[in-house]
């Protein structure tokens, strides 16, 4: 089998900039917990789907061979800067590019010096690929996709990485409920925001860890829409359409605050 590993890990770059708050270090050791993971599982590539790559008019694969350099988050720039460096598995993202109409979508490639890489994809990256071992193929949200089209485009990804006989790991980047503090807080004295949120978190996790994926559909929209949930919680649909029949539940290495929204590290058993 070509799916050697997958996870659903937050896109705030929070914990990444500040590991020493305690608060954020439960999803600092989660985040070690899931790179020790992947690394035990030795993929070949890396596909990275992050609800803050936004696209509108295609679906956008990144192809440049190498992107590197430096980003700000528009969010949280006081925290410090985000430096990224990854190599893009091109055959494996222009397979995806030349597949998608089938699924009446159409792609484009993205191959261009100093293209702003979003936050949550360099999070991911940073946390769970330090070293730059791996090469990744990243998808973008397009913001006209429902939950039945991005989890196809998961299915679609992961069925080219099977045909090109890659070792992959599908990785969603995206947060739980989305309801952030309006005002400063203190990093220390951060907390989901609201006793409400956090048993709709809970809900989810524990509806995860089941492994029932018709009842974990079912439940997803009625959570997405009361916890507002990050974008839907459309790196969920796109890990589990990359999953189809082997999921069989999941294990939250980690769960906590990301400045009042709610974020979680969850391993996918295969």
């Amino acid at each position: 089998m070509s799916l050697v590993a997958a996870f659903l890990v937050p896109g705030s770059p929070l914990p990444l900039l500040r590991p020493e708050v305690p608060v954020w270090a439960g999803l600092v050791a989660a985040h070690a917990q899931a790179a020790a993971a992947l690394a035990e599982a030795r993929p070949d590539v890396l596909i990275l789907y992050s609800t803050q790559w936004l696209a509108v008019l295609d679906e956008l694969w990144q192809t440049r061979p190498r992107v590197q350099g430096v980003h700000v988050d528009e969010n949280w720039y006081e925290f410090g800067d985000l430096p990224f460096d990854l190599r893009v598995d091109t055959e494996l993202a222009q397979a995806c590019i030349e597949a998608t109409p089938a699924l009446g979508v159409r792609s484009k490639g993205v191959d261009y010096d100093g293209f702003p890489i979003d936050t949550g994809t360099i999070v991911a990256s940073s946390f769970l690929d330090p070293a730059h071992r791996y090469p990744v193929v990243i998808a973008a949200n397009n913001l006209y996709h429902d939950w039945q089209r991005t989890e196809a485009l998961g299915a679609l990804a992961a069925a080219q990485a099977a045909r090109l006989g890659r070792r992959y790991a599908v990785i969603g980047i995206g947060g739980l409920s989305g309801t952030l503090f309006r005002h400063e807080i203190e990093p220390a004295s951060d907390h989901i925001a609201s006793t409400a949120d956090d048993a709709l978190n809970q809900q989810l996790l524990a509806r995860l860890a089941a492994g029932d994926a018709p009842a974990l559909r079912a439940f997803v929209a009625d959570y997405a829409a009361s916890a507002r949930a990050d974008m839907g919680m459309k790196h969920l649909a796109f890990v589990l359409g990359a999953l189809g029949e082997a999921y069989r539940g999941a294990t939250t290495l980690g769960y906590g605050p990301a400045y009042g929204s709610g974020a979680a590290v969850v391993r996918f058993t295969l």
